[in-house]
């Protein structure tokens, strides 16, 4: 079964009783989450509440110690190594603090190597690249090394990169941190707008309160359990 033919009668994206730890110091507790398609989920919480390692656990990049997680309706922890990489270089697009582009390559350089990754053509690779700068308002940076671009261009270039592949879904770990807050508002009203615009599903890691108000539903990650901020009950 391919991506673009998975099941979707419930959520997306489904965390069930997760649980994780770093040696004795537990990360999650019975964390349980669920995403719809086209959603946009804000996951608050104060630094340490386990709200970074709930978003890595739900992408596949950690495994969790117990409990389950659901993509498309398959089981998504279960994978192998290889099966998880691949959904991380289709299904998923990422958007970081700081970026965590290859800052020697140019911007069409960074947006193309999802796609050559993914064995796309380089031809094709390098015009839908320079497709979304110009979405984006960076198609005069296009040449430009990362390097040598503004904390904003940088994160609009992560963005392109995110969306270029058409995932399913991006996660976005503290993706406006680095920013000034005028400037972080700016990336994430881009975000969120071509997000809607291709029926992504969103799922922002942030303490900010501006970068939540931007999402349709929040929750709160504390002492690694999730919670309804409104109303007080744990989410399953």
């Amino acid at each position: 079964m391919t991506i673009d033919a998975l099941p979707l009668p419930g959520p997306l994206l489904e965390a069930r009783s997760v649980e994780r730890s770093y040696g004795r110091t537990p990360a999650l507790r019975e964390a349980s989450l669920s995403v719809t398609s086209g959603e946009v989920l804000a996951i608050m919480g104060p630094s340490g509440s386990g709200k970074s390692t709930l978003l890595h656990c739900l992408a596949g990049i950690f495994t969790p110690d117990a409990g389950e997680v659901w993509f498309g309706g398959r089981r998504l922890d279960t994978l192998g190594d290889a099966r998880r990489s691949e959904l991380r270089r289709t299904a998923f697009g990422f958007v970081f603090q700081f970026g965590q582009l290859v800052p020697e390559l140019t911007a069409a350089d960074n947006v193309a190597l999802p796609l050559l990754l993914g064995r796309t053509g380089r031809r094709q690779a390098y015009q839908r690249a320079r497709d979304w700068l110009r979405r984006l308002e960076l198609e005069d940076l296009a040449g430009r090394r990362t390097g040598e671009l503004s904390g904003g261009q940088t994160q609009r270039v992560a963005v392109a990169r995110a969306l270029v592949t058409r995932p399913k879904v991006i996660f976005a770990d503290e993706p406006t941190g680095a920013l000034d807050s005028l400037t972080g508002e700016k990336v994430m009203e881009l975000l969120v707008g071509l997000a809607r615009q291709e029926g992504t599903t969103v799922i922002v890691v942030t303490h900010d309160a501006r970068v939540a108000a931007c999402a349709d539903r929040e929750v709160m990650v504390r002492d690694g359990r999730v919670t309804d901020p409104y109303a007080g009950e744990v989410v399953r």
